[in-house]
């Protein structure tokens, strides 16, 4: 029986955090067990609960995750650390591995690159877990494993670069906020009103999330017999 893995998610905009948690729903040996939106929030979940990994925005109103993290660190929390943040910035990654950060993703949140993440973590798990001492080579292991992964590398590059051509990431997040916000189904042409686009837009970023699976669409039919495509989340 695989062991679950206990996250929280600190992150101040509801519907990003929304967004993040229903990733993770999709990802098999994860929870979410709490989600902040504050710093004194996040602080809480995290010394209560003890969960074994947090995704930390960067930016909340009363301070910065940064802050929170080497706060963490200095009263002798292991929590694990995943980095979800806007902040493109060199320095800001440095400071975020200097604190001891497992990961650093950019903002817009791609559903693979979490995955991608989620499992390089559990991989990590479960390799100190087969270790009772320590040899030479289990630490050059273990080392090497963090440093050459492909997940950080290019990892102050953003996040639109992977995405196809004519996939914009922060579009991508005001489609998600909108499903995630309303729980009927919905048209190209009312996603592209209320996101403020065309509804040949809004169809090639809808049909471009359901063949990344975080959408459906099936087939209705209007009053007068024309077929269109509705869609929901996954």
């Amino acid at each position: 029986m695989t062991t679950m893995i206990r996250i929280v998610i600190a992150e101040d905009d509801p519907q990003i955090a929304e967004i993040q948690r229903r990733f993770i729903e999709r990802i098999e040996g994860f929870e979410v067990i709490g989600i902040a939106h504050g710093i004194d929030e996040a602080r809480d979940l995290i010394e209560v609960l003890t969960p074994e990994l947090v995704l930390l925005d960067n930016q909340f109103p009363t301070g910065t995750g940064l802050e929170l993290l080497r706060e963490l660190r200095a009263n002798g929390c292991n929590t694990d650390v995943i980095l979800v943040t806007a902040a493109t910035e060199v320095d800001t990654l440095r400071q975020a591995m200097h604190s001891g950060i497992f990961d650093y993703i950019l903002k817009p949140l791609v559903f693979e690159r979490l995955q991608a993440s989620l499992q390089k973590f559990r991989g990590h798990l479960e390799r100190f877990s087969d270790i009772d001492s320590l040899l030479q080579s289990d630490v050059d292991g273990l080392l090497q494993a963090s440093t050459d992964d492909t997940s950080l590398q290019g990892s102050v590059t953003k996040v639109s670069n992977r995405l196809p051509k004519g996939i914009d990431g922060l579009t991508l997040d005001k489609i998600r906020a909108v499903f995630c916000t309303q729980a009927t189904l919905l048209n190209a042409e009312e996603v592209g009103q209320q996101i403020g686009a065309s509804r040949t837009t809004a169809r090639r970023y809808l049909e471009y999330m359901v063949s990344t699976d975080e959408l459906s669409a099936e087939v209705s039919y209007g009053s007068v017999g024309r077929p269109e495509r509705r869609y929901q989340l996954c």
